[in-house]
């Protein structure tokens, strides 16, 4: 049964009239729990934005298994903290960061009429080239611990939507899709 919950075992002891010791949670259970944990529970994130821009969140998502009809196969998001309003672009390399974050920078610094004071991301290989950028700009660079993508938690939680969006209107509809 492998490491069955304790609902499971109490359920299968009451069916079958199995004897026990105690009606206790047996501290066993507790380390079951925490063997099957991939890592420590994040504390929740201390940061407070009060005004658009103060703190954009950014990630590169990719390979996609299902490339777009224009043949974009990554995607770079940037999500505001204010506002968790998020910017998806569909991108055929990770090289166009810099490229699509410059147009990005410009949209929003026109639409809000402010200024971007710090992005957050994960070192990937696409951002070691925009630190530089950031910094001749006055924008603060936050990078996330390795592998500690709860540290992007709202990008990542963005993907995981985006993902299962697409995949739901994928197996609803009746075109093609190439693999």
């Amino acid at each position: 049964m492998g490491h069955p919950s304790y609902q499971t075992v109490r359920h299968l002891v009451s069916k079958f009239s199995l004897p026990t010791s105690s009606n206790k949670i047996p501290s066993i259970y507790s380390a079951c729990h925490q063997g099957k944990s991939h890592c420590l529970p994040f504390s929740s994130s201390q940061s407070i934005s009060t005004h658009p821009l103060e703190l954009i969140f950014s990630d590169v998502w990719g390979p996609s298994p299902i490339m777009s009809t224009n043949g974009n196969k990554y995607y770079v998001s940037f999500v505001d903290h204010f506002n968790k309003y998020t910017y998806l672009f569909p991108i055929l390399a990770k090289s166009s960061v810099m490229q699509i974050f410059c147009s990005f920078q410009k949209l929003v610094e026109c639409q809000f009429n402010c200024k971007i004071k710090s992005i957050q991301t994960d070192w990937g290989g696409e951002y070691p080239s925009l630190h530089t950028y950031f910094e001749n700009i006055g924008i603060q660079h936050r990078i996330t611990c390795p592998h500690t993508s709860q540290q992007n938690e709202s990008v990542e939680r963005k993907y995981r939507h985006i993902i299962e969006i697409g995949l739901s209107l994928l197996s609803h509809s009746h075109v093609p899709h190439t693999y």
